[in-house]
């Protein structure tokens, strides 16, 4: 007879980290350089102005500025302030 008990290896006990994916920052937040906007898996939304892609499709902010979707809320881009004051006083 065993005195002890076998040490069976387990099958469960895996789990993998959550990617936390989704919109970070919405229409009409203001966003900073490098801030990361959207975490995504391929291109559900795309770059469009200021924004830049990471390796793991992440899209993040390249200038400073003000989120805002188009193209049926498909494309994010970064209006910079900067830019937007300048053209209403020249």
């Amino acid at each position: 007879m065993a005195h002890k008990k076998g040490g069976g290896s387990s099958k469960n006990g895996r789990d993998s980290n959550p990617q936390m994916r989704g919109v970070k920052l919405f229409g009409g937040q203001f966003a900073q350089t490098g801030a990361i906007l959207i975490r995504q898996c391929g291109t559900k939304w795309q770059p469009g102005k200021n924004v830049g892609v990471g390796r793991d499709w992440t899209l993040f902010a390249l200038k400073n500025g003000v989120v805002k979707f188009d193209k049926g809320g498909r494309r994010i881009n970064v209006i910079e302030q900067a830019a937007s004051a300048e053209a209403s006083t020249g």
